[in-house]
């Protein structure tokens, strides 16, 4: 396996690209960086491990994508669009194999949202990538969680689940058909972070969270930011898991559906709340971004998260669904 000496001939070689937004580019000891006139810098940070988020065999350039993606998935979730980001990176060698693909992977997404690579390091150790993205977003009009208002519809993108479902399939805790694993694979190592829809709800959606670690627990957090609480219908967010309608899988269990769809992570899909008022807008911003939308659920005075079963009966949530916590 080919492998590139030197850190700094590993980042000309497969890293360093004109930039447009950053008068220095890579290679300097900072990246300069300004937000146009009126506007505010967004800024995330998030770092993949492999066997924490990743399997050791997954394709480079599909890792590439994942982890421009989950930084991506942040500035939707702010209505941010997206600038710049910096990119860390620690590998075992510096394979140009590894690097080639990885990085292409990285750059077809970021060159799908005009995102510029304008720093970083690169170190040898355990694979570990962290990307910090900047995005830019006018003054004011951020979604915020801590706003959802009493009476606000509860929406989602796309499906969710899948990749919970995948996950599990990779562990070997079930066996999935063929085709029904590998379209739920990409859901897993190939997210599509919702950024056009998350600049097409500024001024229609209260308040916005990007799904990575399962609906539970990050409509949670919009909860406890907003002083609310939200009852969810079960019928809908079952109807999320797009693998249960695979003709194969019609048998699957309601409980392993709720798993998945309440609890499932690495969905990157966005969860935003509006005005019932603004529905009609809503269903406009996601026929524009060409982004399927389902409404949920509503925010309620009463604390906490409660669900209505098929039948009408609130319920409170089972023990064994909950979201991901690095530290439980």
């Amino acid at each position: 396996m080919t492998q590139t000496r030197g850190e700094f001939a590993l980042i000309r070689r497969f890293f360093q690209r004109p930039t447009k937004r950053s008068p220095l580019g890579v290679g300097d000891d900072c990246a300069l960086l300004a937000p146009r006139p009126g506007m505010q810098l967004a800024v995330s940070s998030d770092m993949l491990l492999q066997d924490r988020h990743f399997f050791p065999d997954v394709a480079p350039q599909l890792l590439g994508h994942k982890a421009l993606a989950v930084n991506l998935s942040d500035l939707a979730a702010c209505g941010a669009k997206p600038l710049a980001f910096t990119l860390a990176i620690a590998m075992p060698k510096a394979s140009a194999a590894w690097c080639q693909a990885f990085s292409k992977g990285l750059f077809a997404l970021a060159d799908a949202h005009d995102c510029e690579l304008i720093g970083g390091d690169t170190i040898q150790g355990p694979l570990s990538i962290c990307i910090t993205v900047f995005g830019e977003v006018p003054q004011g009009q951020a979604l915020l969680r801590s706003q959802a208002q009493v009476g606000d519809d509860i929406w989602v993108s796309g499906h969710l689940g899948d990749a919970r479902l995948a996950l599990e399939a990779l562990l070997r805790q079930h066996v999935l058909p063929a085709r029904v694993l590998s379209q739920a694979r990409q859901r897993l190592e190939q997210p599509t972070p919702r950024v056009e829809l998350g600049q097409a709800l500024r001024g229609i959606a209260n308040s916005a969270i990007d799904l990575s670690d399962g609906l539970m627990g990050d409509l949670g957090h919009i909860l406890v930011a907003s002083r609310v609480g939200a009852c969810l219908e079960l019928q809908v967010t079952r109807s999320l898991l797009k693998a249960a309608q695979h003709p194969q899988m019609r048998m699957l269990a309601t409980s392993r559906v709720d798993i998945c769809t309440l609890s499932g992570g690495d969905d990157y899909e966005l969860c935003f709340t509006a005005a019932p008022s603004q529905r009609a807008a809503v269903l406009q911003a996601a026929q524009s971004c060409a982004t399927p939308v389902s409404r949920i659920g509503q925010i309620e005075a009463e604390p906490g998260l409660r669900l209505r079963s098929p039948e009408g009966d609130l319920l409170q949530p089972p023990r064994w669904v909950s979201s991901f916590n690095h530290f439980s």
